[in-house]
C-alpha cells in the first residue's frame, strides 16, 4: 500500500520491509523517545518499548507503515483493524460508535526535523477507513493537542493489558471517498 501525499515533498507511506527497514524504523523510535523525555512524557515508551518485535506483530496484521520524505524513512505508524481488545471497555466516557467496524492507530514515531507527519498518517489513514481510534499516554501532550487538532473527540479511559490507563480517542468521518 503506497500513497504519494505531495508532488513537492515527496513524501510516501508504504508498507515496512524488513529487514531492510529495521535500522531506520529502529532510529525513528529512539528519536521519538528522546521527544518524548525532553517535553515531560518519561513513562510512555519506557524500556525497550517499541521493538522490532511489535513492528513484525503489526505487520502480521498488514498494518505497519512507514513514511518517507524524498527517500528516507523518517517515521512509523500501525494503522491496525478492529477489534482491538484494550478498547472492548472505555472508562468515564463512551465511544462515538461502538458498532460499527474501526481502525486503531498506534506507535506513531517521527524524526524531530520532519514536519506535518501527523497530518500525512491521518490522511492516508482516512482514506482508507472512516471510524479510527487511537490513544496515548496521559503526559502525552504534543500527542493529545495533535489528535485534538485532526478532528477527534476525547472519549474516555481504556486500560492496556498490563494495567496502564490512556486517553482514548475517535474520529468518525462521513466523507469518504
Amino acid at each position: 500500500m503506497t500513497l504519494i501525499m505531495s508532488e513537492h515533498q515527496k513524501r510516501i507511506i508504504r508498507s515496512v520491509r524488513l529487514p531492510a527497514d529495521g535500522p531506520s524504523i529502529m532510529e525513528v523510535f529512539s528519536a521519538a523517545k528522546q521527544i518524548m523525555v525532553a517535553s515531560g512524557n518519561t513513562r510512555q515508551w519506557a524500556d525497550k518499548y517499541p521493538t522490532l518485535e511489535n513492528v513484525e506483530e503489526d505487520i502480521s496484521r498488514e498494518g505497519a507503515f512507514v513514511v518517507e520524505d524524498n527517500g528516507r524513512v523518517v517515521a512509523y505508524f500501525a494503522f491496525l483493524p478492529s477489534p482491538e481488545s484494550t478498547y472492548a471497555t472505555i472508562y468515564d466516557g463512551q465511544w462515538l460508535d461502538d458498532t460499527l467496524p474501526y481502525h486503531v492507530i498506534h506507535r506513531i514515531a517521527s524524526l524531530p526535523d520532519v514536519r506535518g507527519i501527523f497530518q500525512s498518517i491521518i490522511e492516508f489513514c482516512f482514506s482508507k477507513d472512516t471510524n479510527i481510534r487511537i490513544d496515548t499516554h496521559r503526559d502525552n501532550r504534543i500527542m493529545r493537542h495533535n489528535i485534538l487538532k485532526h478532528g477527534f473527540t476525547y472519549c474516555g479511559v481504556i486500560l492496556l493489558a498490563n494495567s496502564d490507563e490512556r486517553l482514548a480517542y475517535q474520529r468518525l468521518d462521513n466523507n469518504f471517498s
